[in-house]
């Protein structure tokens, strides 16, 4: 079942920018980091909505881990950590469920100390177990555990957010 189209989801885009802009106006710079594929994906257009309506400086990286085993291998930033210490840092991704993605991107982050850590996703499924805060939400949905949210933004011509 489709649960947003190419529209909404760019609707949620702007709407997501703008609460980006409002909720740091006193910040000089932010730093969107994008967790592996869709994540970044997701950053790159937030990016590109944040560049057309201000002249903040807005930097993206890419965080990559593996969401299916966090603790088998290194989180990395692609941006040097020293770069990151009091910035307002973005971690973005397509979808939170458990929240544990999330929690084991901000791993490289507990070596420096940052301005301010927020997180951004286009989905929010209501089944945390990691105390994970979302704090920019396309849309929020009470799922079942079963059910499985498919994000198609990356390599498609009309963007889309399918139930399964």
């Amino acid at each position: 079942m489709q649960l947003l189209n190419h529209r909404q989801i760019q609707q949620k885009i702007k709407r997501l920018a703008i609460e980006l802009l409002e909720h740091n106006f006193d910040t000089q710079e932010l730093i969107l980091a994008g967790i592996n594929n869709n994540g970044m994906v997701f950053a790159e257009l937030l990016m590109s909505e944040l560049l057309q309506i201000s002249d903040k400086a807005i930097t993206l990286t890419r965080i990559q881990l593996n969401p299916a085993q966090p603790t088998q291998s290194e989180v990395h930033i692609e941006m040097p950590l020293e770069e990151l210490t009091d910035k307002t840092i973005i971690i973005i991704d397509d979808v939170a469920n458990t929240g544990r993605t999330i929690f084991y991107a901000t791993k490289p982050l507990m070596n420096i100390l940052p301005k301010k850590i927020e997180v951004a996703v286009l989905i929010d499924r209501k089944h945390k177990s990691f105390p994970i805060q979302v704090d920019y939400v396309g849309l929020t949905l009470a799922t079942t555990l079963k059910e499985n949210i498919e994000v198609q933004i990356r390599d498609v011509e009309q963007y889309a957010v399918f139930l399964n």
